[in-house]
């Protein structure tokens, strides 16, 4: 029973694990970008949730006990925005430099996890009267016949200029509006996230309880690997994809718009992120650091089942989420009983960290065996 326990526990952190997986092989597969900051993504799904409970739980009534639909929608347009922005703002100027990518990504998910920490009413005012400004000015400069030549002077003059103006506006109007000048919405600390009623408690089965919470992630995971099979083998956007990920520069020759591919890709990975947020949210408490908990076994979820492979990936997700917990849970040292020396290594490593440090180890000695992973790329797609 034991053990029934651990495997169901590990498949829902699977699940979980599945979810944010599934945008970043989509990403890694097509792109070959390395995202660091995938698991800011997943943050930012996670404190969408909590915003929406809130304002559900105001609401009272049926809308809370809904709230989780709406905020799985509203987590993926959040999550899918922001790598919208991350692809047409940073990304798009690296690719083929994985190095600086690396960092530049890296770099994203410091300023993500600050933002967080600090962001209230005032440097919201900011940003938006900042990107008013700044944008639409270029937008208006850019229409002149001569904009190549000037654009560095632009650029030059407005960027500081919009800045300081932005600055000074929020200030001014926090003052005099006497908004919550240097109280953050969230904070540093964590915040909770409060399930619906119908998904408190559990599944009884013999002594041993299935909660709602986790066979409902599970199923969330089930729909959302439905969902991404049938739009990348049954619509014509899914067959560009697949087309750029088999061969770009073919792609670019027969009329596929690779860079309105690249983008909506990276949008669509980064929405699943922010779904596996909002799944993360019901499992515990979320903080700014809640991606990077993640971020490290989702990346070697996409390595082990094979870079851009579907289905290598729910393999992966399920088998590391599953080793993790019934190492982390001691129940493989429970299971062998007083057998010396098995039971005292696997009591060794029977805690979160050193679980992890376990299922790397025998990860790389897989990857020795199997560098291509579970499903090696084959073909054209090794070349592409």
């Amino acid at each position: 029973m034991q053990l029934f326990d651990a495997v169901f526990n590990g498949i829902s952190t699977g699940a979980v694990l599945l979810l944010a997986a599934l945008g970043l092989a989509i990403v890694f597969g097509l792109m070959g970008v390395i995202n660091l900051a995938h698991g800011e993504l997943m943050m930012l799904g996670a404190y969408t949730t909590y915003v929406v409970q809130n304002v559900s739980k105001s609401a009272g009534g049926i809308w809370f006990e809904s709230y989780i639909f709406i905020a799985i929608i509203a987590a993926f347009l959040v999550a899918a925005l922001v790598g919208f922005i991350l692809e047409k703002g940073v990304i798009r100027y690296l690719y083929g430099r994985p190095l600086e990518t690396l960092l530049a990504t890296w770099g994203v998910s410091l300023i993500l996890q600050q933002f967080v920490r600090s962001v209230s009413w005032i440097l919201v005012i900011g940003i938006c009267l900042f990107a008013l400004l700044f944008w639409g000015a270029w937008w208006l400069i850019s229409r002149r016949s001569d904009f190549e030549r000037i654009k560095k002077l632009v650029l030059g003059i407005m960027f500081p200029l919009s800045v300081g103006i932005s600055i000074a506006t929020a200030f001014w109007l926090g003052q005099t509006y006497k908004l919550a000048v240097t109280k953050p919405w969230f904070g540093a600390q964590g915040v909770d996230v409060t399930a619906p009623k119908w998904l408190r408690g559990g599944v009884d089965l013999s002594g041993f309880q299935l909660p709602y919470a986790r066979l409902f992630i599970i199923a969330l995971t089930i729909i959302c690997v439905i969902g991404i099979y049938l739009f990348l083998q049954r619509t014509t956007w899914g067959l560009k994809i697949r087309a750029v990920t088999q061969n770009r520069s073919m792609s670019a020759s027969l009329g596929i718009p690779t860079q309105k591919v690249d983008a909506l890709t990276f949008a669509l990975g980064s929405g699943l992120a922010g779904i596996a947020g909002c799944a993360i949210s019901l499992l515990g408490s979320v903080g700014p650091n809640t991606g990077q908990n993640y971020v490290i076994d989702t990346f070697m979820v996409v390595v082990v089942g094979g870079v851009g492979k579907l289905v290598g990936s729910i393999v992966a997700a399920i088998a590391i989420g599953t080793a993790n917990y019934i190492i982390g849970s001691n129940t493989l040292g429970t299971l062998v009983g007083g057998v010396e020396p098995l039971a005292g290594i696997f009591k060794f490593f029977a805690t979160t960290s050193m679980a992890k440090v376990l299922v790397f180890a025998l990860i790389i000695a897989f990857l020795q065996v199997k560098p291509g992973g579970i499903f090696p790329q084959k073909g054209r797609t090794v070349d592409a």
